[in-house]
């Protein structure tokens, strides 16, 4: 017996040969397998060109152009009036779902009703002093909400307007902890902010009239990275928290690096429980020079 013949070899037979006896196709089979084999050890498969490393010049570029488009990536979804040695150390906040979502519900917000800070004064924070160069942070919980008050830093109000009654018991607190501080008779404090004074609230936009209106929105997650980075990364802070939003807000800071004032928050309904008396500017002073630092010059405003 012949071993069977392959189909597709018999489609290779003329219908001559195909008639023929089984011997006879089989040799016919033979003849073309061979012929086959023979074709593909004359032909072989064309091996692939072995890879050539590349240079250490050749890496280096295409690391640089990696760079580049990453940066000019964080550029695109960086918010306007963002500083920039914030946006360096926070720019992979600006690529989350969470703050695309956040800046598309502000966004919305704006064209609906009138949002406090304006636009150009919500990240005032980050034009005031370099990232690095902070030393003080004190917490707050939402802008304010009338006209020409809000403007990027907490508890600060933008001349002429008065100052509200939580800045007017700080100033209080100001007169009796240092010597020779006189209410400034307004209430801007982008003197502090110069100095390394973050003033940031956890919330950072508001609906005009309506306190609290952006709350949950995706600010809190934003301003938590941003005490993260700072407790993170930086050495001998000193925050402020007044309060128990703040204090709950600053609860994994890392105290074995950075120093904590804690007391109520200076509100006229709560500011006599604690916050009269608490010389948390002074202390403040004492605890940045022990850590190297220079004091702030509270009276500078």
């Amino acid at each position: 017996m012949f071993p069977p013949i392959r189909k597709q070899f018999l489609q290779l037979l003329s219908p001559r040969v195909a008639r023929f006896s089984p011997a006879l196709r089989f040799a016919q089979y033979t003849k073309i397998l061979q012929k086959k084999q023979k074709s593909s050890a004359e032909d072989p498969e064309p091996c692939s060109p072995s890879k050539t490393p590349l240079s250490p010049e050749q890496l280096d570029r295409i690391a640089r152009n990696k760079r580049a488009a990453l940066e000019k990536l964080a550029l695109a979804q960086t918010p306007p009036g963002f500083g920039e040695t914030w946006r360096e150390s926070l720019s992979a906040e600006f690529g989350k779902g969470y703050f695309k979502q956040l800046t598309s519900f502000v966004s919305e917000e704006r064209k609906r009703h009138t949002v406090y800070p304006p636009a150009d004064q919500v990240f005032t924070w980050t034009q005031m002093c370099d990232i690095r160069d902070v030393k003080v942070v004190i917490l707050g919980q939402d802008p304010y909400h009338g006209p020409n008050q809000a403007h990027g830093l907490c508890f600060s109000v933008k001349r002429p307007v008065p100052p509200p009654p939580s800045l007017e018991n700080m100033y209080k607190e100001l007169a009796s902890d240092i010597e020779g501080f006189q209410h400034p008779g307004h209430g801007d404090l982008t003197g502090w902010a110069k100095q390394g004074v973050l003033l940031l609230n956890a919330v950072l936009t508001v609906r005009a009239h309506q306190a609290n209106s952006h709350k949950d929105r995706g600010w809190e997650t934003f301003t938590d990275a941003v005490v993260q980075w700072l407790s993170k990364n930086q050495e001998g802070l000193v925050f402020m928290l007044w309060g128990s939003y703040a204090q709950k807000k600053g609860a994994a800071i890392n105290r074995k690096h950075h120093h904590i004032l804690q007391a109520v928050h200076p509100s006229p309904l709560s500011a006599h429980r604690g916050f009269f008396g608490c010389r948390h500017f002074s202390k403040a002073n004492e605890l940045l020079q022990k850590s190297g630092k220079s004091p702030v010059d509270w009276k500078a405003l």
